[in-house]
Protein backbone atom coordinates (compact mmCIF):
# COMPACT_ATOMS: atom_id res chain seq x y z
CA UNK A 1 0.00 0.00 0.00
CA UNK A 2 1.96 3.59 -0.97
CA UNK A 3 1.02 6.19 1.26
CA UNK A 4 1.42 9.84 0.95
CA UNK A 5 1.84 12.07 3.83
CA UNK A 6 1.58 15.67 4.47
CA UNK A 7 3.53 16.41 7.33
CA UNK A 8 4.96 19.83 9.48
CA UNK A 9 7.44 19.26 12.33
CA UNK A 10 6.65 17.35 15.96
CA UNK A 11 3.32 16.35 15.68
CA UNK A 12 4.02 14.50 12.41
CA UNK A 13 7.17 12.91 13.36
CA UNK A 14 5.22 10.85 16.64
CA UNK A 15 2.65 9.72 13.57
CA UNK A 16 5.12 8.54 11.14
CA UNK A 17 6.54 6.85 13.48
CA UNK A 18 3.80 4.43 13.55
CA UNK A 19 2.57 4.98 10.04
CA UNK A 20 5.94 3.62 8.94
CA UNK A 21 5.47 0.14 11.00
CA UNK A 22 2.15 0.10 9.08
CA UNK A 23 4.26 1.14 5.78
CA UNK A 24 7.57 0.68 5.65
CA UNK A 25 10.32 1.73 3.40
CA UNK A 26 9.70 3.81 0.16
CA UNK A 27 6.00 3.01 -0.01
CA UNK A 28 5.63 5.82 2.30
CA UNK A 29 6.69 9.09 0.92
CA UNK A 30 6.55 11.93 3.44
CA UNK A 31 6.37 15.89 2.01
CA UNK A 32 7.63 17.79 4.35
CA UNK A 33 6.91 21.91 4.97
CA UNK A 34 10.17 23.50 3.94
CA UNK A 35 8.34 27.48 4.60
CA UNK A 36 9.83 27.41 8.22
CA UNK A 37 13.65 27.47 6.47
CA UNK A 38 15.79 30.17 7.13
CA UNK A 39 19.47 31.08 7.32
CA UNK A 40 21.36 30.86 11.19
CA UNK A 41 25.04 31.83 10.94
CA UNK A 42 24.68 31.50 6.98
CA UNK A 43 24.01 28.04 7.46
CA UNK A 44 20.34 26.72 5.67
CA UNK A 45 18.24 25.06 8.62
CA UNK A 46 15.44 23.16 7.57
CA UNK A 47 13.51 22.59 10.53
CA UNK A 48 10.35 20.12 9.49
CA UNK A 49 12.55 18.13 6.90
CA UNK A 50 15.30 17.84 10.02
CA UNK A 51 12.52 16.85 12.82
CA UNK A 52 11.02 14.61 10.29
CA UNK A 53 14.18 13.14 9.60
CA UNK A 54 15.38 12.31 13.05
CA UNK A 55 11.89 11.15 14.36
CA UNK A 56 11.39 8.80 11.48
CA UNK A 57 15.66 7.64 12.28
CA UNK A 58 14.74 7.52 15.67
CA UNK A 59 17.49 9.81 17.22
CA UNK A 60 14.52 12.27 17.93
CA UNK A 61 14.66 14.13 21.74
CA UNK A 62 11.65 13.33 22.87
CA UNK A 63 12.02 14.79 26.61
CA UNK A 64 13.22 18.20 25.00
CA UNK A 65 10.97 17.83 22.34
CA UNK A 66 12.81 19.17 19.71
CA UNK A 67 16.27 18.37 18.22
CA UNK A 68 18.46 15.16 18.71
CA UNK A 69 18.58 13.11 21.33
CA UNK A 70 21.77 13.14 23.25
CA UNK A 71 22.84 16.71 22.33
CA UNK A 72 25.32 19.10 23.50
CA UNK A 73 25.34 23.13 22.75
CA UNK A 74 28.93 23.48 23.19
CA UNK A 75 28.89 26.23 20.29
CA UNK A 76 25.50 28.18 21.08
CA UNK A 77 26.89 28.11 24.73
CA UNK A 78 30.39 29.90 23.64
CA UNK A 79 28.62 32.32 21.58
CA UNK A 80 26.31 33.34 23.72
CA UNK A 81 29.25 34.30 25.68
CA UNK A 82 30.50 36.86 23.16
CA UNK A 83 26.92 37.85 21.99
CA UNK A 84 23.65 36.71 23.56
CA UNK A 85 21.55 38.29 21.56
CA UNK A 86 22.54 36.19 18.09
CA UNK A 87 22.51 32.95 19.87
CA UNK A 88 18.70 33.10 20.14
CA UNK A 89 18.10 30.01 18.17
CA UNK A 90 19.81 27.17 19.77
CA UNK A 91 21.67 24.91 17.24
CA UNK A 92 23.00 21.91 18.79
CA UNK A 93 26.68 20.38 18.17
CA UNK A 94 25.69 17.51 16.46
CA UNK A 95 22.18 19.22 14.69
CA UNK A 96 25.41 21.61 13.04
CA UNK A 97 26.98 18.86 11.01
CA UNK A 98 23.73 18.37 9.29
CA UNK A 99 22.86 22.30 8.89
CA UNK A 100 26.98 22.54 7.31
CA UNK A 101 26.47 19.73 4.78
CA UNK A 102 23.09 21.02 3.58
CA UNK A 103 24.37 24.48 3.00
CA UNK A 104 27.87 22.98 1.65
CA UNK A 105 25.80 20.79 -0.95
CA UNK A 106 23.20 23.38 -1.68
CA UNK A 107 26.36 25.81 -2.35
CA UNK A 108 27.08 23.60 -4.54
CA UNK A 109 24.44 23.60 -6.80
CA UNK A 110 22.14 20.47 -5.19
CA UNK A 111 18.65 21.05 -4.78
CA UNK A 112 17.19 20.75 -1.23
CA UNK A 113 15.34 17.29 -2.61
CA UNK A 114 18.27 16.16 -2.89
CA UNK A 115 20.19 17.20 0.21
CA UNK A 116 16.94 15.65 2.06
CA UNK A 117 17.10 12.06 0.75
CA UNK A 118 21.13 12.27 1.36
CA UNK A 119 20.25 13.26 5.26
CA UNK A 120 17.47 10.91 5.34
CA UNK A 121 19.88 7.66 3.90
CA UNK A 122 22.11 8.68 6.69
CA UNK A 123 19.46 8.30 9.45
CA UNK A 124 18.75 4.92 8.04
CA UNK A 125 15.13 6.23 6.77
CA UNK A 126 13.64 4.16 4.15
CA UNK A 127 10.68 6.11 3.31
CA UNK A 128 10.94 8.81 1.05
CA UNK A 129 11.11 12.35 2.90
CA UNK A 130 10.80 14.98 0.32
CA UNK A 131 10.57 18.68 0.61
CA UNK A 132 7.53 20.64 -0.36
CA UNK A 133 9.18 22.43 -2.91
CA UNK A 134 12.76 23.19 -3.93
CA UNK A 135 12.16 26.63 -3.98
CA UNK A 136 12.59 29.25 -1.15
CA UNK A 137 9.61 29.84 0.75
CA UNK A 138 8.61 32.15 3.67
CA UNK A 139 5.92 32.12 6.43
CA UNK A 140 5.59 35.50 7.91
CA UNK A 141 3.36 37.06 10.76
CA UNK A 142 2.20 39.43 10.64
CA UNK A 143 1.48 40.94 14.29
CA UNK A 144 1.44 43.42 17.18
CA UNK A 145 4.00 43.71 19.74
CA UNK A 146 2.17 43.01 23.14
CA UNK A 147 4.14 46.19 24.84
CA UNK A 148 4.56 48.75 22.92
CA UNK A 149 1.52 48.19 20.23
CA UNK A 150 4.26 48.63 17.32
CA UNK A 151 3.36 46.61 13.91
CA UNK A 152 6.13 43.90 13.44
CA UNK A 153 6.26 41.60 9.91
CA UNK A 154 8.57 38.18 11.37
CA UNK A 155 9.39 35.34 10.01
CA UNK A 156 8.03 32.26 11.57
CA UNK A 157 11.11 31.59 13.70
CA UNK A 158 11.65 34.97 15.14
CA UNK A 159 7.57 34.79 16.10
CA UNK A 160 7.90 31.57 17.64
CA UNK A 161 11.37 31.10 19.31
CA UNK A 162 12.96 34.22 19.28
CA UNK A 163 9.82 36.33 20.95
CA UNK A 164 8.03 33.18 22.19
CA UNK A 165 4.63 33.34 20.03
CA UNK A 166 3.87 36.33 22.45
CA UNK A 167 2.53 38.92 20.23
CA UNK A 168 -0.69 39.38 18.86
CA UNK A 169 -1.30 37.76 15.94
CA UNK A 170 -2.68 40.34 12.83
CA UNK A 171 -2.18 37.54 9.85
CA UNK A 172 -0.07 35.00 8.27
CA UNK A 173 1.24 34.82 4.73
CA UNK A 174 3.55 32.81 2.67
CA UNK A 175 5.69 34.91 0.83
CA UNK A 176 7.61 33.37 -2.44
CA UNK A 177 4.86 30.51 -2.62
CA UNK A 178 2.88 31.66 -5.74
CA UNK A 179 6.52 31.13 -7.75
CA UNK A 180 7.13 28.14 -6.17
CA UNK A 181 7.08 24.97 -8.22
CA UNK A 182 6.26 20.95 -6.27
CA UNK A 183 9.69 19.48 -5.72
CA UNK A 184 10.24 16.79 -7.80
CA UNK A 185 8.08 13.58 -6.43
CA UNK A 186 5.22 15.82 -4.57
CA UNK A 187 2.72 15.14 -7.74
CA UNK A 188 3.42 11.91 -8.68
CA UNK A 189 3.31 10.43 -4.89
CA UNK A 190 0.06 12.47 -4.24
CA UNK A 191 -1.53 10.75 -8.03
CA UNK A 192 0.10 7.10 -7.32
CA UNK A 193 -0.49 6.77 -3.57
CA UNK A 194 -3.53 4.16 -2.25
CA UNK A 195 -3.90 6.69 0.73
CA UNK A 196 -2.86 10.12 1.65
CA UNK A 197 -2.78 11.23 5.05
CA UNK A 198 -2.31 14.59 6.40
CA UNK A 199 -0.52 14.50 9.50
CA UNK A 200 -1.60 15.63 12.85
CA UNK A 201 0.17 19.07 12.31
CA UNK A 202 -0.21 22.91 12.28
CA UNK A 203 -2.68 23.68 9.87
CA UNK A 204 -1.70 27.34 9.59
CA UNK A 205 2.42 26.91 9.57
CA UNK A 206 2.89 23.57 8.57
CA UNK A 207 0.26 21.95 6.10
CA UNK A 208 -1.16 25.26 4.99
CA UNK A 209 2.76 26.25 2.86
CA UNK A 210 2.68 22.93 1.15
CA UNK A 211 -0.90 23.77 -0.21
CA UNK A 212 -0.67 27.03 -1.01
CA UNK A 213 2.08 25.46 -3.73
CA UNK A 214 0.42 26.25 -6.84
CA UNK A 215 -0.27 22.17 -8.08
CA UNK A 216 -0.02 20.89 -4.55
CA UNK A 217 -3.76 22.16 -3.16
CA UNK A 218 -5.52 20.23 -6.55
CA UNK A 219 -3.55 17.01 -6.57
CA UNK A 220 -4.74 16.38 -2.74
CA UNK A 221 -8.44 17.78 -3.77
CA UNK A 222 -8.43 15.64 -7.04
CA UNK A 223 -8.05 12.23 -4.49
CA UNK A 224 -10.47 13.70 -1.70
CA UNK A 225 -12.24 10.24 -1.30
CA UNK A 226 -8.15 8.72 -0.71
CA UNK A 227 -7.42 10.64 1.79
CA UNK A 228 -7.93 10.92 5.88
CA UNK A 229 -6.64 13.52 8.04
CA UNK A 230 -6.09 13.64 11.71
CA UNK A 231 -6.13 16.15 14.19
CA UNK A 232 -3.98 17.88 16.18
CA UNK A 233 -6.28 19.81 17.94
CA UNK A 234 -7.53 17.91 21.37
CA UNK A 235 -9.84 19.05 23.71
CA UNK A 236 -10.01 22.86 22.08
CA UNK A 237 -6.30 22.98 22.30
CA UNK A 238 -2.97 22.25 20.44
CA UNK A 239 -1.29 19.43 21.73
CA UNK A 240 2.07 21.02 21.44
CA UNK A 241 2.73 24.30 20.01
CA UNK A 242 0.93 27.54 19.00
CA UNK A 243 -1.71 26.80 16.40
CA UNK A 244 -4.20 28.15 19.16
CA UNK A 245 -2.61 31.49 18.58
CA UNK A 246 -1.99 31.20 15.10
CA UNK A 247 -5.83 29.75 13.85
CA UNK A 248 -8.14 32.47 14.58
CA UNK A 249 -5.99 34.75 12.09
CA UNK A 250 -6.62 32.47 9.46
CA UNK A 251 -10.51 31.55 10.09
CA UNK A 252 -10.01 28.36 11.68
CA UNK A 253 -11.95 27.54 14.54
CA UNK A 254 -9.72 26.16 17.32
CA UNK A 255 -11.45 22.65 17.47
CA UNK A 256 -11.13 19.49 15.71
CA UNK A 257 -13.81 20.04 13.91
CA UNK A 258 -12.75 23.79 13.09
CA UNK A 259 -9.85 21.71 11.84
CA UNK A 260 -12.04 19.00 9.81
CA UNK A 261 -14.06 22.16 7.95
CA UNK A 262 -11.07 23.89 7.47
CA UNK A 263 -9.65 20.79 5.31
CA UNK A 264 -13.35 19.50 3.78
CA UNK A 265 -12.74 20.25 0.61
CA UNK A 266 -9.19 18.19 0.76
CA UNK A 267 -10.11 14.80 3.06
CA UNK A 268 -13.34 12.60 3.18
CA UNK A 269 -12.23 11.19 6.45
CA UNK A 270 -11.10 12.83 9.60
CA UNK A 271 -9.69 11.17 13.09
CA UNK A 272 -9.94 13.11 16.52
CA UNK A 273 -9.54 12.05 19.98
CA UNK A 274 -11.45 10.63 22.59
CA UNK A 275 -12.21 14.04 24.44
CA UNK A 276 -14.08 15.20 21.38
CA UNK A 277 -15.81 12.60 20.67
CA UNK A 278 -18.85 14.36 20.69
CA UNK A 279 -17.57 16.27 17.54
CA UNK A 280 -18.07 13.43 15.59
CA UNK A 281 -21.93 14.20 14.17
CA UNK A 282 -21.15 17.89 13.38
CA UNK A 283 -18.19 16.62 11.16
CA UNK A 284 -19.91 13.59 9.12
CA UNK A 285 -22.68 17.24 8.68
CA UNK A 286 -19.48 17.61 6.53
CA UNK A 287 -19.32 14.76 4.50
CA UNK A 288 -16.99 12.88 5.60
CA UNK A 289 -16.23 9.59 7.67
CA UNK A 290 -15.12 10.27 11.24
CA UNK A 291 -14.00 8.33 14.09
CA UNK A 292 -12.28 8.98 17.94
CA UNK A 293 -9.43 7.24 19.82
CA UNK A 294 -6.88 8.20 21.96
CA UNK A 295 -4.40 9.78 19.68
CA UNK A 296 -2.23 11.02 22.45
CA UNK A 297 0.60 9.59 21.32
CA UNK A 298 2.89 8.80 24.25
CA UNK A 299 5.50 6.04 22.40
CA UNK A 300 5.66 4.49 19.29
CA UNK A 301 2.74 1.44 20.03
CA UNK A 302 0.36 4.37 20.36
CA UNK A 303 1.46 6.03 17.24
CA UNK A 304 0.62 2.99 15.64
CA UNK A 305 -2.36 2.29 16.69
CA UNK A 306 -3.60 5.96 15.82
CA UNK A 307 -2.07 5.29 12.20
CA UNK A 308 -4.31 2.27 12.09
CA UNK A 309 -7.24 3.89 13.12
CA UNK A 310 -6.66 6.83 10.49
CA UNK A 311 -5.86 4.50 7.84
CA UNK A 312 -9.45 2.15 8.76
CA UNK A 313 -11.83 4.90 8.26
CA UNK A 314 -10.60 4.26 4.19
CA UNK A 315 -10.13 0.65 3.83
Amino acid sequence: MKIAALAGGIGAGKFLRGLTRVTPGPDLTVIVNVADDFVVHGLHVSPDPDSVTYWLGDVFDRDRGWGRRNESFRATEELATIDRDVAWFALGDLDLATHLFRTGRLAAGASLSEVTATIARRFGVRARVIPATDDPIETRIECVDQLTGDPLDLHFQEYWVRRTARDLVKGIRYDGVSHAAPAPGVLGSIAEADIIVVCPSNPVVSIGPILAIPGVRDAVTSRRGAAVGISGIVGGGPVSGMADKLMPAAGIEVTAAGVAEHYRELVSAWLLDDVDRDLVPRVESLGMRCAATDTIMVDDDRAEAVARAALALLT
